[in-house]
C-alpha cells in the first residue's frame, strides 16, 4: 500500500475514534451510568445499544490505527511500533469490559420486574462502577502511555509530521496516567477539573494528528527513514 495512502487511512480512524467515541460516553450513556435507577425504571433502551454499538466501532478503528501505522512505524522502532499496537489491543481491551457492563444493565433492565428492586440498585451501582475504572485504565491509563508516549516519541523521532505537533503528544501523554493514579489513590476526583485539564493536550495531539494525516499525509516520505532492522552482511564469497 502507497504511504500516503497509509496515513491517510490512518488520519480518517483517528477521526472515527472521536466521533465514536465521545457520543457515546457523554450522550448515549448518559442516563446509564448517571441515573442510578435507570436500571429499575422503564422506557427504551436504544441509546445505551446506539452507544455500545458506537464503541465497537471505537474498538475497531483504535486497533486499526495502530496495525495501519505499524509498517511505516517500524522503519523508526520496531520494537515501540509493536508496543504501540500492544496498548491499542490493551486499551480496546478495557473498553470492551466496559461495553460489557452497560449491557448488563440494560438486560437486567428489562427484567426488572421479576427481581428486587433493592438488589438491581445495588448491582447497577457495581456495573456502572466497573464501566467508570475500564474507562479510567484504558481511555486514561494506558492512551497515555500508547498514542501520547510511544506514538507522540515515534512521530517525533521520525519526523512524519511537524515535530512541535508529536510535543503535544509527549507533554501530555505522561499527564493522563499520573492522573489515573492519582484517582486510584483518592488524590483527585474523577471527572474533576484536575484530570479534564490532564486530557486536554492529549485531545488535542490525537485530533490535530488525525486531521493532518487525513489532509496532507506524511509530512516526510516513510521510505526515507532507516530500517528498524538492517539486513544481515553477506557473507564473502571465499
Amino acid at each position: 500500500m502507497d504511504d500516503q495512502r497509509i496515513a491517510r487511512i490512518a488520519g480518517v480512524l483517528f477521526i472515527i475514534t472521536f466521533i465514536t467515541s465521545i457520543p457515546a460516553q457523554l450522550v448515549f450513556y448518559d442516563a446509564v451510568l448517571n441515573d442510578a435507577d435507570y436500571i429499575t425504571g422503564a422506557g427504551s433502551d436504544s441509546s445505551v445499544a446506539l452507544g455500545a454499538l458506537l464503541e465497537l466501532f471505537l474498538i475497531i478503528a483504535n486497533i486499526g490505527t495502530a496495525v495501519v501505522l505499524f509498517p511505516v512505524l517500524r522503519r523508526t522502532n520496531e520494537g515501540l511500533a509493536l508496543g504501540y499496537v500492544t496498548a491499542r489491543i490493551v486499551e480496546s481491551f478495557f473498553i470492551a469490559v466496559g461495553i460489557l457492563s452497560v449491557l448488563t444493565i440494560m438486560a437486567l433492565r428489562q427484567e426488572a420486574a421479576d427481581a428486587d428492586g433493592g438488589s438491581l440498585l445495588l448491582v447497577g451501582q457495581s456495573l456502572v462502577e466497573l464501566h467508570d475504572w475500564t474507562f479510567l485504565l484504558g481511555p486514561g491509563f494506558i492512551v497515555g502511555i500508547g498514542n501520547g508516549v510511544i506514538l507522540g516519541y515515534l512521530m517525533y523521532r521520525s519526523g512524519l509530521v511537524p515535530r512541535q505537533m508529536a510535543l503535544i503528544g509527549l507533554i501530555g501523554g505522561p499527564l493522563l496516567p499520573l492522573t489515573a493514579i492519582a484517582i486510584l489513590f483518592d488524590l483527585t476526583e474523577a471527572g474533576s477539573g484536575w484530570q479534564i485539564a490532564a486530557t486536554v493536550p492529549e485531545f488535542i495531539w490525537e485530533l490535530s494528528l488525525g486531521i493532518y494525516l487525513a489532509v496532507k499525509g506524511f509530512r516526510i516520505a516513510p521510505a526515507s527513514l532507516t530500517p528498524a532492522i538492517d539486513e544481515e552482511p553477506r557473507l564473502a564469497m571465499a
